[in-house]
Order: structure tokens, then sequence, then C-alpha cells
């Protein structure tokens, strides 16, 4: 087999069989195929695309590259829950506490935040103490023990994705259906759940700005789920404007435990209960997403979900006197408010743009290796549709440089947009994706 005949069959619109597939990451993960030409099979298949069977070929592909987790010694079915990423996107934070109140164990591998979107495992490390990396077998106790545990991907897990993403990032080839959906799964499958609850962010803030794009890839992720044996489900989230209330690595912690508490309600915990009723009936413990949301509401009004939370805290290192006191979480120097300049309506609210704010205060990163600031941030006090009046606060921006705060101002001022009359409503859930078709609510 030789990969320039690969790359011809591809480039010619043919469709490449299991095992050529897995040839081509086997040899390129072990540094026999060059740069240049697995740059050449991701332009052929960006222009050409991918069939169903080789999309699913190519994920089972990238998950078997590398170290892939057995939990097995876990009882009951392992849900998974994965986003496509956003803005204030707290999700795992507070749905997976309350789904593992419910029973259903959570055994979850996070990533880091990039560009505008945050990370899950920033998230977690502001909490001082808090350790992301954990050996697989304290890892698997802990989930064993708890019910729940969230840590850091593995070096040794799914290599072939790690290699071709950096490629893919150089060569223009990374908005593709089969690869993005491939990338995302082969991580999803590597990581052993039973099963896998995907949250397809679409919007402004959205990495699928189109609600079709985020069916499209929803569809496509299923689809390899169900192929390779892993019940699958989607949802379709919006993320036209910032998720939760706090932007922010610390401030989103401090908005979780709030909300684990029953102090906050809104757009947050709605999506988190959303995708906890479809987590519990994917676990097997309920047979509708109608009684998954009542074990839900439960669970966090007895506050076992927030018990859940704090034994997590403590069991991977951190401190759990900040779900009492989240005045123990890192905090910025100066505070200071962004200032409506007019009275009228919330109209438009561009959460990439908010996203990019926080960032530029230091609380994400452009590149992987980039420093993070825990405790900078923003607070959003206001969603769209909102009336405001001129002068009233729209957001409390927490910072740690000056410099950096005025350009931040600036960038969420530009960001939220005030007009005369109330804008159209926009749904939060769109639509659900399984093996069974396509729901738009």
């Amino acid at each position: 087999m030789r990969m320039s005949d690969l790359i011809i069959k591809k480039r010619n619109g043919q469709k490449l069989n299991q095992k050529e597939i897995e040839y081509f990451i086997r040899e390129y993960v072990a540094g026999e195929i060059p740069d240049y030409q697995a740059a050449a099979m991701m332009m052929a298949v960006y222009f050409r695309g991918m069939d169903a069977e080789e999309t699913a070929a190519l994920t089972l592909a990238m998950a078997r590259s590398g170290d892939t987790v057995d939990l097995s010694a876990i009882p009951g079915t392992k849900v998974d829950k994965h986003s496509t990423g956003g803005v204030a996107d707290t999700t795992t934070l507070v749905v997976a506490p309350l789904v593992a109140a419910c029973g259903v164990p959570v055994a979850k591998m996070s990533g880091r935040g990039l560009g505008h979107t945050g990370g899950t495992l920033d998230k977690l490390e502001s909490i001082p103490g808090f350790s992301v990396y954990q050996p697989m077998d304290d890892f698997i106790d802990l989930v064993r023990q708890n019910g729940l545990a969230v840590i850091g991907q593995t070096a040794d897990l799914v290599p072939a994705d790690r290699m071709l993403y950096a490629l893919r990032d150089v060569t223009g080839t990374v908005e593709n259906l089969s690869l993005i959906a491939s990338s995302i799964m082969s991580k999803k499958i590597a990581a052993g759940a039973d099963a896998i609850l995907l949250d397809v962010k679409t919007g402004d803030g959205a990495f699928m700005g189109t609600e079709e794009d985020a069916f499209s890839l929803a569809q496509a992720m299923v689809e390899i789920g169900t192929q390779v044996g892993r019940d699958t489900v989607a949802l379709i989230t919006d993320m036209n404007e910032p998720l939760g209330e706090a932007v922010g690595n610390a401030l989103e912690v401090q908005e979780a435990v709030e909300i684990l508490k029953g102090e906050r309600t809104g757009r947050l915990l709605d999506v988190c209960m959303a995708l906890g009723e479809q987590m519990l009936v994917l676990g097997g413990v309920c047979g509708t997403a109608r009684e998954g949301k009542e074990k839900l509401a439960e669970a966090l009004s007895s506050g076992r979900g927030l018990e859940k939370f704090t034994a997590m805290v403590q069991d991977q290192g951190g401190d759990p006197r900040v779900v009492e006191d989240t005045g123990l979480l890192p905090q910025a120097k100066g505070q200071a408010e962004v200032a409506a300049e007019r009275d009228g309506y919330i109209s438009d609210i561009h959460t990439r743009q908010i996203g990019e704010a926080a960032s530029h205060l230091g609380a994400g990163r452009v590149k992987k290796e980039d420093p993070i600031d825990p405790a900078v941030g923003l607070w959003m006090h206001v969603r769209t549709g909102d009336t405001v009046k001129k002068g009233q606060s729209l957001a409390t921006v927490h910072y740690n440089e000056e410099g950096k705060m005025r350009e931040a101002m600036g960038m969420i001022k530009d960001a939220i947009d005030i007009g005369d009359a109330p804008p159209v409503e926009r749904a939060l859930v769109y639509g659900r994706v399984s093996k069974e078709g396509v729901e738009r609510y």
C-alpha cells in the first residue's frame, strides 16, 4: 500500500476502505508518512468529503492510535458529555454533579480553553489545590467512590487527533464536517464511556455559526457513535449570547457553586437540566426526559448535587471550603463597570467578542501554552431583550491590569447593542438528534 495512491484515490472522489484508512493513521502516527502527504490527504478529504462508513473508520482508527480507557471496573452505564464550546459554558461543573447524584457515573476527560472559548480544566484549576491530572487507576477509583471525576486528557490518548489537528490548523482544512466529527468522537470513544451526550452549540459564539451547520455536525457525530456501538444523542443549543452570567475561570466556578446551592437560575441552569435529562435516560436510570427532569430537580433542591461537587473538589486535592466561601477563589485586584450609554432594549450581544474581551483580560489563551489568569473576567448583568436605562451597569469587569481593563471595557461596550425595540426571542434548545432521527423543537 502506498500513501500516494490513497491520496490520488481520494482526490478523484473515490471511497477509502477501512484498511486503507487504518494504514494512513497507523503509519502517520509512527512517523512513516510525512506531513506533506498527510496534508495532501486532508486537503483531498476537505474537497471530496467522506461518507458515513469512511468517517466511522477514520474515527475508530484515530481512537485506537494511542491508549484507550477501560471503565468496565465502574458499575453502571457511564455517560460522557461533550460541548462544542462557547462563552460562559459552565455546564460540566453543574450538570456532572447533578447527574452523578442521580446515580449515573460521570468519568469525564475535559479540555482547556482556546481563543474565545473557555475550558473546563482551566475553571477547575482556579480552585486552590485542584488537580486535573490523576493516574488512570486513581481516576477510576474516584468515580467508583463518588460517581464523579473530571481530569485532563493524557498525552497518549488519541495522538492521531493531536497530530492531524495541528496539521489541519495550518493548512486551512479545519472546516470539514467529517474531520470535525471524527476529531471530537475519537476522543470520546477512546475515553471509554458507554454512552455519549453531545451539546452542539450554534450562534455567534459557537464554532458552528448557523443552526443548519450545527444540526449537520450533530447528525454526523451521532451517526459515528451509532456505527461504533455507542448510544449517542445530541442537543443543539444556543450560543448567541453568553450561556452563563460569569465569563472567566474563578468567576464561573463561583456561578456553578451558586447554582448548585439553589441561589441562581437562568439560561445556564436551563441548559444543564436539558442535558442532564438526556444523560439520565442514556444512563438507564430514567425512562423519559420528564422523569429525568424530576430527578435532577430533587438532586438540586436537596443539595445532593452540591455534595457531589464538594466531594469531587476534595477528592482531587482542591480546597472544599470554596463551596462555602467562594471568596477563597482567586480574586482580581480591581473591578470596573461598563455602563449603558442610552435607554433602550438589549437587541444583540456579540458573544464571540465578549469571550475575546475576557481572553484579553487574561482569562483565555491564543496559544495552548499561554498562561491563564484565573481571577479575571466579567459578570454580565443583562440578557438579550432586557430593558436598560442610560448609566445602568451592563457588566462588571474583574481585572488585574488597568491597561487591559480599559481595552476590554471598550470591547464589551461594542459587543452589547442597545436598540429601540425588543428583539425576536430565540430558542435555547433548537432540537435533538439521535439514531431515531432529527427532532426540531
